[in-house]
């Protein structure tokens, strides 16, 4: 499949990060000064919200906090989705599967039943609601839309994720996890719309033959990679209370020693070595995950670039950021034609979700 177009769309609510680390400090009665080492080494310049930053305060509970990220949700999804989909030249019609994942609110029907009708899908749309994966969502969507055209090649398949993390942040919960997740975490969606090879080659016989080609890269091959008694890794705690984050400490070791056998090994099975990938469309987990992931795949000559960009300029978006990292580089960086590149991210499970592409 190629990608055709990739869409973000973030919340009209911008705080810069010292607004944040305030009106945390007040509201969650924590200790200000351990808050704002956290958000300081967050390397998170500023984030946009759901709410206006004053709203927090008087949100209580579950069941407001859901109510909220399903509206909202629904507004953002719908605005990522017409616009990938502008960008494309594809008509709402002409989609025959569309892939949603959330990992920071629930609802049945599950959102996508009411985005297909917002935007004006087909009624015999294939619908894939996915929770649970967290940040590695993005990846696995484009993975599980890859899957879905090599069986029918001729159809247009879309993913969009929603994520509103900041309406799972726990007032009462002064854990080093839940301070850490205060600084880190934002608000976005991200849609993209992508397309068969058979459908693609039709394009171009329709166009006389002609050069023009869809700026998205190619996705030649994927992987996923599940580590055995992880699970407390990340996650969430569910109860009464909502999404309680579970981040432990020591998941960079956990990157550290595997994902760069699991990249070499991968890049292997299709001739590839890590050097020979100059495009690296990598997850913003954090400064200390992104450091991680460049030493040990020795990346040192800013091919990082845009993920640190990404962080800073809008936080970690859980499945967002990959798709947002990948509009920047399709915009800003896209590699010369026939060029290797590689898009991970890492999730909850714990796991990683590995998509070889060629530009």
């Amino acid at each position: 499949m190629r990608v055709a177009a990739v869409e973000t769309v973030l919340p009209e609510h911008h705080y810069d990060q010292h607004q944040i680390t305030e009106a945390v400090a007040a509201w969650a009665e924590a200790d200000e000064r351990l808050l704002r080492r956290f958000h300081e080494a967050a390397r998170v310049s500023g984030r946009n919200l759901a709410l206006p930053i004053e709203e927090y305060e008087k949100l209580k509970g579950f069941t407001a906090a859901n109510d909220l990220y399903i509206g909202t949700a629904l507004r953002l999804g719908e605005q990522a989705v017409r616009g990938a989909l502008e960008a494309s030249g594809i008509a709402p019609g002409q989609v025959d599967q569309l892939v949603f994942c959330s990992s920071t609110g629930v609802a049945t029907p599950s959102l996508d039943a009411a985005l297909a009708q917002r935007v004006g899908l087909r009624e015999d749309v294939k619908r894939v609601p996915i929770f649970g994966l967290g940040c590695a969502a993005g990846a696995a969507g484009l993975s599980r839309l890859h899957d879905y055209l090599r069986a029918w090649p001729d159809q247009v398949a879309v993913l969009v994720c929603v994520e509103l993390c900041s309406l799972t942040v726990q007032q009462d919960d002064h854990s080093v996890a839940n301070l850490v997740a205060s600084g880190l975490f934002g608000d976005g969606a991200a849609a993209a719309v992508a397309i068969g090879g058979r459908r693609e080659e039709a394009e171009a016989a329709g166009r006389g033959g002609s050069a023009e080609a869809r700026r998205g890269p190619r996705v030649v091959a994927t992987r996923s990679r599940l580590y055995p008694e992880t699970e407390r890794l990340m996650g969430w705690d569910v109860g009464e209370h909502g999404f309680r984050i579970v981040l432990a400490a020591d998941l960079v070791d956990q990157v550290e020693a595997c994902l760069a056998d699991d990249v070499s090994s991968f890049l292997g099975e299709h001739g590839l070595s890590p050097d020979q990938v100059s495009s690296w469309v990598c997850h913003p987990g954090g400064p200390k995950v992104i450091e991680k992931i460049a030493e040990v795949l020795a990346l040192d000559d800013g091919e990082l670039d845009l993920t640190w960009d990404s962080l800073q300029r809008i936080g970690n978006l859980s499945s967002v950021s990959v798709l947002n990292v990948l509009q920047e580089t399709i915009a800003r960086r896209r590699p010369p034609a026939d060029e290797p590149g590689l898009l991970m991210a890492l999730g909850p499970g714990f796991s990683a979700e590995l998509v070889l592409l060629r530009w």
